[in-house]
């Protein structure tokens, strides 16, 4: 399976040089060359199997330089019972007949980003072998909030990689930021960015497509590459889940083998929306794709009216995972309805460099308005679904979470569409209990962040993770803010100062 950039007719590259690069020379994202298909036969074949088998078999048709005792060893170690609780890694909970619950957040940081992100140093580092690489591999990650503690859980201490991570001071919930400043590791470094994740996302691409700074640090043994979802070694095992799930509800009787189901995503930087679209394309039997945006909705203007224009008010909102407002995967979406016209696109791209904005013509819009709905929830309307679902369901589930159930829920109304629905529940209620404990039980929230742990254990009945609550014991190593301008120059200090 070969790669080609968003952005160029650059000659194409295997999978190990895509996950190496992280992102295309050009400054564009690297896609494979075609939609591996899954038959009917080879899904039934995948229900019989375990988590880990299912991602062998998915990771198998995209990852083609990769042995399969590779991609089994590889799996083997990123989703073992030490890391994933669970016996099926990633369980999904029926609400209803119709509403099915994707739970992607039992991993070591509670999120969802602990599938790519558990698997992707296993992946870099047979890349680097594959390619013949012999530098340290440095990963850079900017962050709005759950990304980048499960790259720095993924990282540390890998052998051959050193990994930084940016996030948007004041942009992430507390007890996320806890998380990345207290993390352990001696090849770690955390930073927070004076701004938004825009800024911060902005800063490391540019530094992705600083040649000086990439020659210079070649020089001295390193090689940039990035762990979030640009590289396409993030993507591809977010495919997995969604066909795992699609199996699990086969094996438990909830649809029949073939039978259409529709998944809402709480979409951000589009990436995990966009693995379920892949899987759509590979054969998952998938209607609609439903695009569930916070406050910052930027996404539902684009997919109903074909603008896509970031000039707009940005807003904190509880559910900090999704205050996005430049969605980088969108870019990998628009080059595949394109045509593959990599010009057509990056005149687009161009267009939002420039002006913030741009439009895509009829045709691409249509070609949208065919599989993707869209919606989006204020906080007030976050925290009602919270309480809502908590009280007609006995379900607890996060802010992020809460944002796709009342997307998913106006969908249905508008459209009479009772096609089993499957959401992706993205975080652990118990990330964000600040916001969790007035919506669900009226309670306010007090004493420190574990204490709010502890009062909604004892409200909804569940046990705090353990991961959450040993934080408390950490100290803080990380707390140096810097402006978005002077990331460079901080990532070359720690590299080169530190050697």
């Amino acid at each position: 399976m070969n790669y080609f950039s968003t952005r160029s007719g650059a000659p194409a590259v295997s999978s190990a040089q895509a996950i190496v690069a992280g992102l295309a020379p050009d400054g564009g994202l690297y896609l494979p060359e075609r939609f591996p298909q899954v038959s009917l036969q080879q899904l039934q074949a995948l229900v019989e199997m375990d988590y880990e088998g299912r991602a062998v078999e998915i990771l198998s048709l995209f990852l083609t330089d990769f042995s399969r005792q590779e991609l089994a060893d590889a799996v083997a170690a990123a989703y073992s019972r030490e890391k994933f609780a669970p016996p099926q890694v990633a369980p999904v909970v029926s609400l209803d007949d119709r509403t099915h619950v994707l739970e992607l957040f039992h991993g070591p940081t509670c999120a969802f980003k602990d599938f790519a992100l558990q698997l992707l140093p296993h992946l870099l580092t047979a890349s680097l072998r594959k390619t013949g690489c012999d530098k340290t591999a440095v990963i850079l990650v900017a962050t709005s909030g759950d990304t980048g503690k499960a790259a720095l859980e993924g990282f540390a201490d890998v052998a051959g990689t050193k990994i930084c991570v940016f996030y948007p001071d004041g942009g992430t919930s507390n007890m996320q930021r806890l998380q990345m400043t207290t993390q352990k590791g001696d090849n770690v470094d955390v930073l927070s960015v004076a701004g938004n994740f825009d800024n911060a996302q902005t800063g490391v691409k540019r530094i992705f497509t600083d040649r000086p700074l990439e020659e210079e640090l070649a020089g001295k043994g390193f090689l940039l590459s990035s762990a979030n979802s640009i590289n396409w070694g993030r993507l591809a095992p977010q495919i997995v889940y969604y066909f795992s799930a699609y199996c699990e509800l086969v094996k438990a009787g909830k649809i029949s083998l073939g039978q259409r189901i529709n998944i809402c995503v709480p979409t951000g930087n589009f990436g995990n929306i966009l693995a379920a679209y892949y899987a759509k394309h590979c054969g998952l039997p998938v209607g609609r794709l439903i695009c569930a945006s916070n406050q910052n909705n930027v996404l539902t203007d684009f997919l109903t009216t074909g603008v896509y224009d970031r000039n707009r008010a940005f807003y904190l909102t509880t559910s900090p995972s999704m205050d996005i407002l430049i969605s980088s995967n969108l870019e990998r979406l628009l080059y595949l309805l394109c045509g593959r016209d990599w010009a057509k696109l990056k005149g687009y791209m161009d267009q939002l460099s420039s002006q913030g904005r741009y439009q895509v013509d009829a045709a691409i819009l249509e070609q949208l308005q065919a599989e993707f709905a869209a919606g989006y929830a204020d906080d007030t309307t976050t925290a009602q679904t919270i309480h809502q679902v908590w009280e007609r369901n006995g379900y607890l589930c996060d802010t992020h979470t809460a944002v796709a159930m009342h997307v998913l829920e106006e969908y249905v109304k508008k459209t009479g569409d009772n096609t089993p629905a499957l959401v992706s529940s993205t975080a652990s209620p118990f990330k964000f209990a600040d916001a969790v404990l007035p919506a669900a039980f009226g309670a306010q929230a007090k004493g420190d962040d574990f204490d709010r742990l502890a009062q909604l254990a004892e409200a909804s009945g569940l046990a705090a993770p353990q991961e959450l609550m040993g934080l408390k014991s950490l100290p803080e190593r990380f707390t140096q803010v810097v402006p978005p301008d002077g990331m460079k120059q901080a990532v070359r200090a720690w590299l080169l100062e530190n050697q």
